[in-house]
């Protein structure tokens, strides 16, 4: 107890900004004074776009939408007519979008850009708890997008949930027809429940508008579900049949790395398979035997000029649904659970994982838990790997959570077995109130690791954030101890490389963040929908409070009509090194004190036009130098079926001598075909002098049966200098999976 003492200061600060914050009246009406009775069909409901079954003739409407942004308070302009219906199996959703028919459509792909065109969507809290919930969203041109959602404050839709359904669209002069079927083993909800949360919504990227059944502030998400209406059953539905859905896989692939082997292939036939199994209408486990990547995106690089480690987002299927169980613990960038931590190296190449489950869902109305296990291959040289984390999420008065975690990560030497000397163990509890509007967010926990031969360390974090409709601000505090470790976490800070002394020092730090911005939002059709400033200050010390450094921005932006934006802003540094830092391929940076500033000003255009441009200008000072970057979009769409995206990233580093100069150049090129909404094929280009890298990633992606697919998929990597003369390694890779639901 002795040893906590010293964090009491910090869970009173909690318990006195959660006492101070407080709920908006009224938003509790929005469950009665919004309400949609659905009732039973005896008759089948066909897909086709057209609503002729009397289930839709017979059923209550949801109609006169309300403008969300880019003001709110005020009905849609354009009609929107909802109607619901159930029967044994499926959940069905028609929804009439009156409109022109020209419209703004991105791209045929699933689950890609669908806030960024057209479409309708409709949010389901299945358990009335305005926590956790579903989206199912579609275009004029019936793409499908769906992913699941969670109240985490820092939490962004990545549309990587993944389930089957069903959807047609139908295109007149006048509006689009949209009919959807939901089967009820895709939603997890609990038998006897007769009131569901429910709302909808609706892109209409041509007025650069956004529209919801529920009136929702301008200021917050359009998914939000603090904001969402009564769905009403004429009868509770009941558990649904067993849900056991089987994703076998099989693999070959061709692969020659020229800088391991200058004249051999390998040539690899794989084969493993995916399981999803409802334990119960809320529970779901999902098993994986030999998983296989290969058909994700590549990682978009990046240009780092930082003395840490860059972020690179999970993408791996198995990891992301319900991630926010997972990876929602902690406060960016110090998140002690990083699932991308698991199953590949620390220059992100896959290493093999064996087998895992993963258990997560409801146990109850307000209990959700979430268990992972997951083994990678032991090989010669480097040890497996057992990951295992346990978490849960416990609902408490309105929309508030307690929640907690246990991890471990236990190596696994090869023909010996498990390594109890090899380690490492961590645990944290959190709390988390939001209030019922979403207007205040107060959150905060104790972190606790543990290592052989270190022993306990900590990581205690507490925040508040609120947001109304022009103030907003956000106040940030983690300390960590040296001692501190997260083996499945992602805590950049933590480890300092010497240049020096080319060793790695993990040294723990102190850190408070401030954020406060002020919106204007005038009113009337101007061509300026708001605009305002921001300002932003980062310090950090270290472990006894020492200064270590500070940043302090402010910024101004302005958003228009037309959807084009601008921002302009300037900050200042005062940096302590503390290591010998290198970042040309002459001497490092000595330790000492550094102060800096650097301006910049971008701008986006009208992204709805066919051709669109964006481009950003820095310059100012970096540490003893200085330090100028330029960078620049274009993408030219042709409707619906191609995207063509080309960037550019120059830096222009200049020290004084002997620390040297560097002209840092980081191009990409993507391109994106979309023959069907089945057949899809990307390519991206990326060159990069920082990393002396060329790539090229091609992948062509059939989708010959519901969340089935075929890929065929070929990298090239080639030293950036000499330009396409020395290559690296090169592959290709056939993959077929099919989705079997038994």
């Amino acid at each position: 107890m002795a040893y906590l003492k010293k964090y009491i200061p910090v869970f009173a600060g909690m318990l006195f900004l959660f006492t101070s914050a407080w709920s908006q009246p009224g938003l509790e009406d929005l469950r009665t004074t919004y309400g949609l009775r659905i009732a039973r069909t005896e008759e089948p409901i066909e897909l086709n776009g057209l609503l002729g079954e009397p289930a839709w003739q017979n059923a209550d409407v949801a109609t006169d939408f309300w403008q969300k942004f880019p003001t709110d308070g005020e009905r849609a302009a354009k009609r929107t007519e909802v109607r619901m219906a159930y029967d044994d199996r499926f959940l069905y959703i028609s929804a009439v979008c009156y409109d022109s028919d020209q419209y703004v459509v991105q791209t045929l792909k699933r689950d890609s850009r669908f806030f960024d065109g057209d479409g309708f969507g409709v949010v389901i809290d299945p358990l009335n708890r305005r926590t956790n919930g579903f989206l199912f969203g579609v275009s004029p041109f019936n793409v499908q997008s769906e992913d699941l959602l969670s109240q985490n404050a820092f939490g962004n839709l990545n549309f990587s949930w993944d389930n089957r359904w069903f959807s047609a669209v139908t295109r007149l002069d006048d509006r689009w027809i949209v009919e959807m079927a939901i089967p009820f083993k895709t939603l997890r909800f609990e038998a006897g429940i007769d009131t569901w949360g429910i709302n909808f919504f609706r892109n209409d990227l041509k007025e650069n508008q956004y529209h919801s059944w529920t009136p929702m502030p301008v200021n917050f998400n359009l998914v939000d579900l603090g904001y969402t209406g009564s769905l009403v059953w004429d009868k509770a539905p009941e558990k649904t049949g067993t849900n056991v859905s089987l994703i076998p896989y099989v693999r070959t692939s061709l692969y020659r790395d020229k800088e391991a082997d200058p004249v051999g292939t390998d040539t690899e036939f794989d084969a493993g398979i995916d399981a999803k199994l409802a334990l119960t209408s809320s529970l779901n486990l999902d098993l994986t035997v030999n998983p296989d990547f290969s058909q994700v995106d590549v990682d978009v690089q990046q240009t780092n000029l930082t003395r840490f480690s860059l972020n690179f987002p999970e993408r791996r299927p198995f990891f992301l649904e319900n991630n926010d169980l997972f990876t929602s613990f902690g406060t960016p960038p110090a998140r002690p659970i990083f699932t991308r931590r698991i199953g590949l190296d620390e220059n992100r190449m896959p290493v093999p994982i064996l087998f895992g489950a993963r258990l997560s869902g409801n146990l109850t109305k307000r209990f959700r838990l979430g268990l992972l296990n997951l083994q990678t291959q032991a090989e010669e040289g480097r040890n497996g790997q057992n990951y295992t984390i346990a978490t849960f999420n416990q609902s408490l008065l309105k929309r508030s959570l307690i929640k907690g975690y246990v991890t471990n990560r236990q190596a696994v030497v090869k023909g010996e077995g498990l390594d109890y000397d090899d380690y490492g163990r961590n645990a944290g509890l959190e709390f988390n109130y939001l209030n019922l509007t979403g207007s205040w967010n107060v959150f905060g926990g104790l972190h606790l690791s543990d290592k052989p031969e270190i022993g306990l360390g900590t990581f205690r974090n507490l925040a508040v954030q609120h947001n109304s409709r022009n103030l907003d601000f956000f106040v940030d505090y983690f300390g960590i101890d040296t001692d501190y470790y997260a083996d499945i976490g992602f805590i950049p800070r933590l480890d300092n490389y010497d240049a020096a002394n080319d060793t790695i020092v993990h040294l723990g730090y102190e850190h408070l963040f401030k954020r406060v911005g002020y919106t204007f939002r005038p009113a009337g059709d101007r061509a300026v929908i708001a605009h305002g400033f921001s300002l932003r200050n980062v310090m950090d010390w270290q472990p006894d409070w020492t200064f270590n450094e500070r940043s302090s921005s402010v910024e101004y932006e302005i958003q228009f009509r037309n959807t084009s934006a601008m921002r302009a802003s300037v900050e200042d540094n005062d940096t302590r090194l503390l290591f010998a830092t290198r970042f040309t391929g002459q001497e490092p940076l000595p330790p000492g004190k550094y102060t800096y500033s650097q301006a910049a000003v971008a701008y986006q255009s009208d992204a709805r036009k066919p051709l669109a441009y964006e481009g950003e200008v820095q310059v100012g000072e970096f540490y003893n130098g200085t330090l100028n970057r330029f960078s620049a979009g274009l993408t030219y769409r042709i409707q619906p079926w191609g995207n063509f995206n080309f960037s550019l990233e120059q830096n222009y580093l200049r020290l004084p001598e002997p620390y040297g100069s560097a002209d840092l150049t980081l191009i990409g090129q993507r391109s994106e075909v979309n023959f069907s909404n089945k057949l899809f094929w990307t390519t991206f280009f990326q060159y990069n002098t920082q990393s002396d890298n060329f790539n090229i990633n091609s992948r062509l992606q059939w989708r010959f049966a519901p969340m089935s697919d075929l890929f065929l998929v070929y990298t090239d990597n080639y030293l950036s200098s000499p330009f396409l003369q020395v290559n690296r390694n090169r592959g290709v890779v056939l993959k077929i999976n099919y989705w079997l639901t038994l």
